[in-house]
């Protein structure tokens, strides 16, 4: 397994990332303790997950992903051997804290409860599910600016964030579907006024959805602010189990409506296009659009997930996957026609 520098926090982390918010909703805690040690003992050194998991998002579900992979800490008593990233959300999540906002209250009573579902003492990285602020995210196009707009300012959040790095809860931090000048603004804080640094960006990034390249992948080159790719192979898409209006009983579209990002006909005509071209080459279409994702030199890490041990076999597989240079031609060529189909 291939291993990256998470910014300068001096920790290394596997290019595989594994990703966990089925755990709770779609996975059972036995079967998120299965993924979790098959990934361990793959070589994957790096956990994702969020207080707001699983997704989709219930309160009635709220933190069960985190208890899982705190559970499986326990039992293990593996702590030191991984690396633990958790999230804390901005602004829309009503169940959550009565409306969560990022001021420093928030997000001490959000470290805290997270701590505790995890059954551990400190998180490794500490990021910022989405801004608290009116910005593009989520697919949002357009920009709409607004003067008087209700925001908690980055300068209070990363004080607070400080005070956690300060007492040993969290060593680094970092940053998640935020936009070019959110990056910024926030190395620039830190240079000023001596807070953290910011380590990574969770942002999307597919081959239906390569936005990251503009702009942010300059930041990750100059800044170290590397990738942390989510939605990988966009909800299961780039698979090309959903196409021609199949509907797997278990899919995630399937199952919840309210994932339609990358089911638009643009996208499904750039998908058939990506799956043909795999065929063409004898890939399997999901390890050839990770792969992809693996091969970006501003990568840190690919966030991995699965609902089946075949899936997660199958996404362990894409580590070792590298796509010729004729593959890859053909890929920029289909992205040259059909570019972003899905913001």
């Amino acid at each position: 397994m291939q291993t990256r520098p998470l910014g300068r926090t001096g920790m290394e982390v596997s290019r595989l990332c594994l990703g966990t918010m089925t755990f709770g909703e779609q996975n059972s805690e036995a079967e998120a303790h299965e993924q979790l040690d098959r990934a361990v003992a793959f070589g994957i050194n790096f956990i994702d997950t969020a207080e707001m998991y699983p997704v989709p998002p219930m309160a009635q579900t709220q933190g069960l992903t985190e208890q899982y992979v705190g559970s499986w800490l326990k039992q293990r008593g593996s702590r030191d051997d991984v690396i633990i990233a958790t999230k804390a959300v901005g602004p829309g999540i009503e169940h959550i804290r009565g409306g969560p906002r990022l001021t420093r209250d928030h997000i001490h009573r959000a470290i805290d409860s997270s701590l505790e579902r995890l059954n551990t003492d400190y998180v490794d990285l500490y990021q910022l599910h989405w801004p608290d602020r009116q910005t593009n995210f989520f697919g949002k196009l357009g920009y709409m600016h607004s003067d008087d707009e209700e925001a908690t300012s980055l300068e209070e959040t990363l004080s607070a964030l400080k005070e956690l790095v300060d007492a040993g809860k969290v060593r680094a931090i970092g940053l998640s579907n935020e936009t070019p000048w959110g990056v910024m603004r926030s190395l620039q804080l830190a240079d000023q006024l001596d807070l953290p640094r910011v380590a990574s960006i969770q942002n999307p990034y597919n081959l239906l959805n390569r936005s990251f390249e503009v702009g942010l992948a300059e930041i990750a080159h100059r800044e170290d602010v590397g990738l942390l790719a989510y939605s990988p192979l966009g909800f299961g898409v780039l698979s090309g189990k959903y196409l021609n209006g199949a509907q797997p009983s278990k899919g995630r579209l399937t199952l919840y409506e309210r994932f339609k990002r990358y089911t638009s006909p643009e996208a499904e005509a750039a998908t058939q296009a990506y799956v043909t071209l795999a065929q063409q080459h004898d890939l399997d279409p999901a390890q050839m659009a990770l792969a992809f994702v693996n091969s970006r030199s501003f990568l840190t890490s690919n966030i991995i997930g699965a609902t089946t041990m075949n899936q997660l076999e199958s996404n362990l597989a894409s580590e070792s996957l590298k796509l010729d240079d004729d593959v890859l031609e053909a890929i920029e060529s289909i992205h040259r026609r059909m570019s972003n189909p899905c913001p």
